[in-house]
C-alpha cells in the first residue's frame, strides 16, 4: 500500500562540507511524528540520485523535498528535480532555501519544481502536506510563505507569516539523521576547534541592506532562541559528541545583546570556542567589558560585514545604521584588544554613473583594506565581488537594471559555470564590472592573501606563513599587483585554503 512518504533532500554544497544540514533538519522536526519521511544528503552520499531513485522506486513515496541555496547546490538540485517530473511525474516537488525564495518565478516556469516554501517552513510545510494530502487546494492561499501555480497557471504568492517564537519550536531530529548519517561525521575539524558543531539559533536580520539575500526574505524581521534554549543543544554535543566549538551561522547572531552575554555566561566553564555572524554597528554596542566576557567564554573571532569603508557607498548598499569607515577602523582596533580576530567580508564593484568612477572605487576600497590591516594586522579580510540579489523596489535594484543586468529566464541556466560563479559573488556577470577591473581584485586578494595568510587555515604552519609574507612583501608595500604567479602556485601547492564564509547564504 502507498505510504506517501517524504524525501527531504540536501544537494552536495561547496566542497562536500560535512556541515551539519540545519535546513532539512528544520524541516524534518516540522513534520517528525505526523509524516514519515527520509533524509538524503548529497554531501554525503557517493552517489544520491541512485538512493532518491531507489526510495521513488518502492512507489511509496510522493513528496520530494529539496533545501536549495544559491550555487553548488544547484548542480543536483535543478536536474535531480527535472529528472524526477520526467521517471516519476506523480511525485509532487517542493523548493525551500533562499534560492528559492529569490527566485521563484523561474522556478516555478521551469515547469518541474510544484511549490517554493517562502522562507521558514515550520508551519508552512506540514500545512501544505496535510492540504495536499486532504486533496484540499482550496486551501492553499491560505497557508502562509508558500508560492506555487494556480489552475489558471498563474503564480500565487501567499502573506508571510510572521517569525515564529523559536524556543517553542520543535528540537531538530538529530538522532533520526544519526539512522541515516552518523551525526559525528558531521563535526569536523576546524580553526576553531577538533570538533566543531554548526547551528543555527535565529531566524532573519533586522536590517535591510540592498545587495543582502536575506532581505526579500524577512523583511528586517529576527527572532532568536533564548541562550537557555541554545545552551541544551550545546550541551547535548558537549555531553555526546565531545563538542569543543559551535560556528554559528545565523544571518546576525550579535543582534541581541542581553542573549549574546547570557550564553557567553552558561559556556563560560565548558572550554568552548564559539564564532558567529554580526553587524560592526551592532557589536559596537557592545562595551569593553562585554567583548572581554565573550572573549574569555570562548569567543575567538566574529564575521561582519564591512562592505566598504566608504560612507557614501555604504548608504548605497542601505547598509542602515549608524556603520562609517571610521566606526570600521576603530572598531577592529576594539576588536584587537579584546583579542577576538575580526572577520571582514568587503564587496567590491558597485555600479557607478561612469567606468572611471567604478575603478576609483575599487582601488579606494583596497587602499582601505590596507589601513585596516596595518590597524590590526589579525583582521580577517574577505572579499567578494557584487552580485545582485532581487530587491525589487529597491533604488540600488532599480540602477542595476537599468543598467542592462538581468537575471537568467530558464532555471538550467543557473547551473552554467559563469552563473554559478555569480551565485558565489566570484564572477557577477554585471555589465559595469570590466574584466580588467575584476583581474585588479583578484590579483590584490591573492597578494593580500600571501603577505597575511589566514589563520583559519590551519594547515599552512611552519615555515609556510613566514615564507609566503617574504615573497609577497614588495608587492604588497609598493602595490605591484599583477601577475602573482609565484603566489598562486605556492597557494595551490601547500593547498591554501582561502578566507571564504557562507553568511550571505547561511542555512
Amino acid at each position: 500500500m502507498k505510504q506517501n512518504k517524504i524525501i527531504i533532500f540536501n544537494p552536495k554544497s561547496a566542497n562536500s562540507k560535512h556541515r551539519i544540514p540545519n535546513s532539512i533538519l528544520q524541516v524534518g522536526a516540522s513534520i517528525h511524528g505526523k509524516f514519515e519521511y527520509v533524509f538524503v544528503d548529497g554531501n554525503l552520499e557517493e552517489n544520491p540520485w541512485l538512493t532518491i531513485e531507489n526510495y521513488l522506486k518502492t512507489g511509496e513515496f510522493k513528496y520530494f523535498g529539496s533545501t536549495v541555496m544559491p550555487g553548488p547546490q544547484l548542480r543536483q538540485a535543478i536536474p535531480f528535480t527535472k529528472k524526477i517530473k520526467v521517471e516519476f511525474p506523480e511525485i509532487i516537488t517542493i523548493w525551500g532555501g533562499y534560492f528559492a525564495s529569490n527566485q521563484y518565478k523561474v522556478c516555478l516556469e521551469s515547469g518541474y519544481v510544484d511549490y517554493v516554501v517562502n522562507g521558514p517552513g515550520d508551519t508552512t510545510f506540514p500545512e501544505l502536506i496535510t492540504t495536499l494530502e486532504n486533496n484540499e487546494l482550496d486551501k492553499l492561499p491560505t497557508i502562509k510563505n508558500l508560492i506555487y501555480k494556480n489552475e489558471d497557471d498563474k503564480i500565487v504568492k501567499t502573506a508571510v507569516e510572521a517569525l515564529l517564537d523559536q524556543d517553542t519550536l520543535p528540537k531538530f531530529p538529530y538522532e533520526y539523521l544519526n539512522s541515516f548519517y552518523p551525526v559525528r561525521n558531521y563535526l569536523a575539524k576546524t580553526f576553531m576547534g577538533n570538533t566543531t558543531l554548526s547551528y543555527h539559533s535565529s531566524m532573519g536580520c533586522p536590517f535591510s541592506c540592498s545587495f543582502c539575500a536575506v532581505v526579500p526574505i524577512y523583511n528586517a524581521k529576527w527572532k532568536g532562541m533564548s541562550a537557555s534554549r541554545i545552551y541544551e543543544d550545546v550541551k547535548y554535543f558537549k555531553e555526546k559528541y565531545k563538542i569543543d566549538a559551535i560556528e554559528f551561522h545565523d544571518n546576525n547572531f550579535f543582534t541581541s545583546k542581553k542573549r549574546v552575554l547570557e550564553f557567553s555566561e552558561l559556556i563560560m566553564n565548558d572550554n568552548l570556542s564559539y564564532w558567529g555572524e554580526g553587524r560592526i554597528d551592532t557589536i559596537n554596542m557592545y562595551s569593553d567589558d562585554d567583548l572581554k566576557l565573550m572573549r574569555k567564554a570562548g569567543c575567538k573571532m566574529i564575521f561582519l560585514g564591512a562592505e566598504t569603508g566608504n560612507d557614501a557607498v555604504l548608504k548605497q548598499m542601505n547598509k542602515g545604521g549608524k556603520q562609517t569607515g571610521q566606526m570600521i577602523k576603530d572598531f577592529v582596533l576594539r576588536m584587537k584588544n579584546a583579542d577576538i580576530i575580526p572577520e571582514l567580508s568587503f564587496v567590491l564593484g558597485m555600479p557607478a554613473p561612469t567606468e572611471k568612477e567604478v575603478y576609483k572605487q575599487i582601488l579606494w576600497d583596497i587602499n582601505f583594506i590596507k589601513e585596516i590591516k596595518q590597524i590590526n594586522p589579525n583582521a580577517e579580510i574577505i572579499i567578494y565581488l557584487f552580485s545582485p540579489v532581487p530587491t525589487e523596489g529597491s533604488e540600488l535594484y532599480q540602477q542595476i537594471l537599468d543598467a542592462g543586468f538581468h537575471f537568467p529566464e530558464k532555471l538550467e541556466d543557473w547551473i552554467s559555470p559563469s552563473w554559478e560563479n555569480f551565485d558565489l559573488r566570484k564572477n557577477p556577470l554585471t555589465p559595469w564590472l570590466k574584466p580588467y577591473m575584476i583581474d585588479t581584485i583578484k590579483n590584490f586578494e591573492t597578494v593580500l592573501n600571501g603577505y597575511y595568510p589566514t589563520v583559519s587555515d590551519f594547515r599552512i604552519k611552519g615555515y609556510k606563513k613566514p615564507f609566503l609574507k617574504t615573497i609577497s612583501f614588495l608587492r604588497y608595500k609598493f602595490g605591484f599587483y599583477k601577475f602573482p604567479y609565484e603566489i598562486k602556485a605556492l597557494h595551490k601547492l601547500w593547498k591554501y585554503r582561502q578566507p571564504e564564509i557562507e553568511g550571505f547564504y547561511s542555512e
